[in-house]
């Protein structure tokens, strides 16, 4: 029985970013990266890629992930919630009599990352058995009172209950400081989905990162390909020695 589990959602269907998961960046699947951060994870004990490709679960599995399973495909659509595909990967490991303390989901479309990073925030939530789940995030520049909606045509601002006249043009400094989800780590606890019927539960541990790239859009891509262009990353290194399992 494992106690910590990486969980690598990786859906084969992407209109944003055809085929984002398998897309090549610097020799290699972007999936990989994700897999070989793990692999290199002391707290990890066992790294399942989730999805509905066959294609992906070639690639996922010549990188040393496992693909005990497939997804079905009415867990694999454009709105598919993560409860249910992260529900459905406890069920098919349950079969198997592995029931792991911790699931650590690890987006592929949050490739860069620091294995030692993936590390403390495990043992992080291990140190707080108050928390019900561990979410990472980055500081956002603009906090999110500087955003602007439209209705009918006019730019309005997305907060009206605040009483302050165009609080939107007060200086960021006014409001508290705004964090983003960014993919870089996400810890589920079993006992939550299972009791509460949540992903994280009532009390989210924060896990502060650095900005990381995350790629929703082709653009994203370019500007990953050009951070690592300028500044290379470990995992690639890593990508380049350990290569496919």
């Amino acid at each position: 029985m494992t106690s910590q589990c990486a969980i690598i959602p990786a859906r084969g269907g992407s209109k944003g970013v055809p085929g984002k998961n398998i897309r090549t960046l610097r020799g290699h699947p972007m999936i990989a990266y994700s897999i070989i951060a793990a692999r290199e994870c002391a707290n990890i004990d066992r790294i399942i890629v989730s999805t509905d490709s066959p294609e992906i679960a070639k690639i996922a599995t010549s990188y040393g992930a496992e693909v005990p399973f497939m997804r079905p495909p009415e867990l694999a659509g454009d709105l598919s919630p993560a409860i249910d595909f992260m529900t459905h990967a406890l069920d098919q490991l349950a079969l198997e009599n592995d029931k792991p303390d911790m699931m650590v989901m690890l987006l592929p479309t949050t490739p860069l990352r620091d294995s030692a990073v993936i590390d403390e925030a495990i043992t992080r939530l291990q140190q707080t058995p108050e928390a019900t789940g561990l979410r990472s995030a980055h500081e956002l520049p603009e906090p999110p009172q500087k955003m602007m909606g439209i209705k009918d045509g006019y730019l309005c601002g997305l907060f009206p209950d605040d009483p302050r006249p165009e609080y939107f043009n007060l200086p960021r400094q006014t409001f508290p400081i705004a964090y983003h989800p960014n993919g870089y780590v996400e810890i589920v606890r079993r006992e939550t989905l299972i009791n509460e019927g949540t992903l994280y539960g009532s009390k989210i541990q924060s896990f502060i990162t650095p900005f990381t790239i995350e790629i929703d859009a082709p653009e994203d891509f370019d500007y990953l390909q050009y951070t690592i262009d300028q500044h290379g990353h470990p995992l690639i290194d890593k990508l380049d020695t350990l290569g496919k399992a």
